[in-house]
């Protein structure tokens, strides 16, 4: 069955509205604008938390609504709501005209079809009866807490939604989308005496339960979480300075994504707030070093099938061999810059506006071993997972904290660190990439990013990288 049809199912055949009157609507909404869409959105989320050896919550919940947009130039009017009836609809044409006022646009070409479908559409949260998803949590407590006698907490979660959408043009055009997408999170506390550590590890994609119901699955997610738990019980404290820093593969590409990502986004280029406007066909970054982003992975968090806007998704080159090349782009501001839009229009739910987003954004392999970089390594850091962190966009600025972390002294991987904070800014660390390893790793299905109050899932990843001359905060007296 179609996304289109599925989605026909949700938003005319249940509620009753008329597709030709619907159709009416945002004719006259958009007449005389440049560009503007009704997005549809029906959305069933669940989510379980275990703790303290029990269930602690569950919930479920159904949204749905509209949001019709209507842009002129470079002015956005957009009203949404979350009643799906002819009257409500009306109401929003009326207010988003507004952004029309006095001046007579001809609306852009619509994007291109796609006939590919990067995931499954079927409902994942009817698929397996409830009690198998609260039985999975218990097994995964029960299992880690048999695992090792320094287990003194375990913490898991499981979520699972199933979105519909469909996105209508003027002249007649529709596209649809049908999302799966599921996250399983496991965290553990081990002690030893006084002192105590903790581990975590997440996995996800746009996929159903099935797959994190199999034990060989889930127990390698609790093995994880646990053995970080453990390797930071015999943290050291961080010393602190600037230094060689060696990334190692896979999550700690999100700071990839958020210290260098954002700042290769449509808006803040357009409106020259980034450090990398104006910079297309300029060396930003050291040889080798090749950036992407690419919705087009089957299954992965952060694909899409086509965006919020109706673009199929690409896979986008921003930067080559150091050059940058490219932006990723909505519709509105590729328009404004005289691009094409490349499936990065992005929004949180109906009640808000599209706007350029990562989907997987990751640094491509190198030619080297990761065992002959650290080799190299006289005194730094091995950074292998971070945690919180905080950057500025616009300037690349950012301070890390790593969840797990190791001292390098002449070559060879040492104690565990404790502490360890990395400080620096995306540019200067894309230029100071002294090496770039043959271990691409994509993260497990983690990430959320966050802009301008929306967040929207993500995917990151890249090979072990060093950095030459990283600032690191540390905790060591």
């Amino acid at each position: 069955m179609s996304d289109l049809v599925v989605s026909d199912g949700l938003f005319f055949d249940r509620t009753g509205l008329g597709k030709d009157k619907v159709q009416t609507i945002v004719d006259d909404a958009l007449h005389g604008a440049d560009d503007g869409e009704m997005y549809l959105e029906y959305t069933q989320s669940e989510s379980f938390a275990f703790d303290d050896g029990r269930l602690k919550s569950a919930s479920f919940d159904t949204a749905q609504g509209f949001g019709l947009r209507a842009v002129s130039d470079e002015s956005t009017g957009y009203a949404h709501a979350s009643d799906l009836s002819e009257q409500a609809m009306k109401r929003a044409a009326g207010t988003v005209k507004a952004v029309r006022s006095g001046q007579g646009g001809v609306m852009a070409a619509p994007p291109p079809g796609t006939n590919t479908s990067l995931y499954v559409d079927d409902n994942p949260l009817g698929a397996v009866p409830f009690d198998a998803k609260v039985k999975l949590l218990q097994d995964i407590n029960e299992y880690a807490r048999a695992k090792d006698p320094r287990v003194r907490q375990v913490s898991c979660s499981l979520l699972g939604s199933w979105q519909a959408i469909q996105i209508i043009r003027a002249g007649g055009e529709r596209m649809a989308d049908i999302r799966p997408l599921v996250r399983l999170n496991v965290s553990v506390v081990a002690g030893d005496g006084d002192r105590q550590e903790s581990g975590s590890y997440g996995m996800g994609g746009r996929t159903g339960y099935d797959l994190y119901l199999r034990p060989g699955e889930w127990q390698g997610a609790v093995d994880e979480a646990l053995r970080q738990a453990l390797v930071n019980l015999d943290s050291i404290p961080a010393p602190a300075g600037e230094m060689t820093v060696v990334l190692g593969p896979g999550w700690p590409g999100i700071l990839l994504h958020e210290a260098i990502g954002h700042g290769l986004e449509g808006d803040f280029n357009r409106k020259k707030t980034s450090v990398f406007s104006g910079l297309l066909g300029e060396r930003v970054a050291a040889p080798g070093v090749t950036v992407v982003d690419d919705g087009t992975i089957q299954d992965r968090r952060g694909s899409l099938t086509i965006d919020d806007e109706g673009t199929p998704a690409q896979n986008t080159v921003l930067i080559e061999d150091g050059i940058l090349k490219g932006y990723m782009q909505d519709r509105l501001n590729a328009r404004l810059m005289g691009m094409e839009a490349t499936g990065n229009g992005r929004r949180q739910g109906f009640a808000h506006m599209p706007m350029p987003r990562m989907t997987n954004t990751y640094m491509l392999a190198g030619d080297r071993d990761p065992k002959e970089i650290l080799s190299g390594v006289k005194n730094g850091v091995y950074a292998v997972s971070f945690g919180g962190g905080q950057v500025d966009i616009t300037s690349g600025k950012f301070v890390f904290s790593c969840t797990e972390a190791y001292q390098v002294q002449d070559g060879k991987v040492g104690a565990p660190l404790k502490g360890a904070t990395l400080i620096g800014a995306g540019e200067d660390v894309l230029r100071k990439v002294a090496a770039v390893g043959n271990d691409l790793e994509l993260d497990s299905g983690i990430g959320t990013c966050g802009k301008n109050g929306q967040g929207v899932p993500v995917g990151v990843g890249q090979p072990t990288l060093q950095i030459d001359g990283l600032t690191v905060g540390g905790t060591a007296a």
